[in-house]
């Protein structure tokens, strides 16, 4: 089979072994059996109990032909779905052949990093790979986190995990703040004595109504994407939660805008004569690349030599380069051509697999130069 053919089979291949966080024990075996196959050095990390995940971390490494390393990394995982995932190729174009995700996000990124080991396999790169496939990304980047950087041959790396246009380079991601706020009222009957009652229902929507939500600034987000509570119609509720987010490139002001958030469920909890308890967590730190990053430079100068312009963007969301800069490994995040990752709608053109191992084939030798 063509290294084309080969990309390609291996995309469908991947895509329907089922792999959502906490389960990328299949997966994750397929990913070490076909390196193994190769003859590339593999090995697990210890990072599935920290990071409650079906299997751990993969390291793959390559030697190169000089003593440097560069990392490439994607994420075994997806998001949960019903039922199997059916791939179906339509004019060109990767979907879901039913109502499931299609999981591009990120086995695009797998297929890619595969084929990069398959073609460097019987003669050396010119600059040492590693490899790394890492578990329980799309819920709070558990693996990464737990990945030991220290590990690593590598000095710097790229991360392929954005769903946009290829040519796109992420050096600004924010940080992200969750909530969650129980609120506790009390029960009455709502036809006979109402007044008894204290809704905590009613005290959560005066909570979310004294929010500022949606786009709070260029680099600011915040939402509540979930309330549940009460027990009948006829019965004054006597808890509800809630649960959101604030995201900021910059942290203090997601810091900022979560604690506003807090402060309004503290102030409707006690206008509605409710108590209230309300616990936030940082998921992850944001990140600001700085202009003369090294992997970034690489990475747009290999996109121009293949052809396309190099934008450096900012994003609204997280990926494994949050939890591996935080842990001070230098990498730039870099788009991965899928679109509406998450939904069954989810989709990649078979060019972009193509194009995307054309760019990492680029950076590797101009890291081998540089």
């Amino acid at each position: 089979m063509t290294g084309e053919g080969r990309l390609h089979e291996r995309f469908v291949r991947l895509c329907e072994i089922p792999s959502p966080t906490g389960e990328e024990r299949a997966v994750a075996d397929a990913v070490i059996s076909e390196l193994r196959e190769l003859g590339v050095e593999v090995n697990e990390d210890h990072a599935a109990g920290p990071a409650h995940a079906g299997a751990g971390n993969l390291i793959a490494r390559l030697p190169g032909a000089d003593n440097r390393w560069i990392a490439f990394t994607s994420h075994l995982d997806t998001v949960p779905h019903e039922g199997p995932v059916e791939v179906l190729l339509e004019d060109g174009v990767y979907r879901s052949k039913g109502e499931t995700i299609l999981g591009a996000d990120n086995k695009a990124a797998v297929t890619v990093l595969l084929e990069l080991a398959a073609r460097h396999a019987a003669q050396s790169p010119p600059i040492g790979l590693e490899l790394v496939f890492t578990v329980a990304e799309e819920d709070g980047l558990r693996g990464a986190k737990a990945l030991d950087i220290g590990g690593l041959r590598s000095s710097f790396g790229f991360v392929i995990d954005h769903a946009s246009p290829i040519g796109e380079v992420i050096d600004a991601a924010p940080t992200y703040q969750r909530l969650v706020a129980e609120f506790e009222g009390e029960e009455a009957h709502a036809g006979i004595k109402p007044e008894a009652g204290h809704s905590a229902i009613a005290a959560a929507a005066a909570a979310i109504a004294a929010m500022e939500l949606g786009r709070l600034d260029e680099e600011t987000t915040a939402n509540i994407g979930i309330i549940e509570g009460g027990s009948a119609s006829n019965i004054v509720a006597g808890r509800c939660r809630i649960e959101g987010e604030a995201r900021s490139i910059d942290s203090e002001r997601a810091a900022a805008t979560v604690g506003s958030m807090v402060d309004a469920c503290s102030w409707a909890a006690s206008e509605h004569g409710c108590d209230v308890d309300v616990q936030v967590t940082e998921l992850f730190r944001g990140y600001r690349s700085d202009a003369g990053s090294i992997p970034a430079q690489l990475a747009i100068a290999a996109l121009e030599r293949c052809g396309y312009e190099g934008r450096r963007v900012a994003t609204g969301g997280g990926s494994d380069a949050n939890a591996l800069i935080a842990s001070g490994f230098d990498c730039v995040l870099l788009a991965n051509g899928t679109d509406a990752n998450h939904t069954p709608e989810e989709s990649v053109p078979a060019v972009h697999l193509d194009q995307m191992l054309e760019i990492c084939e680029a950076i590797v030798k101009g890291a081998a130069k540089s």
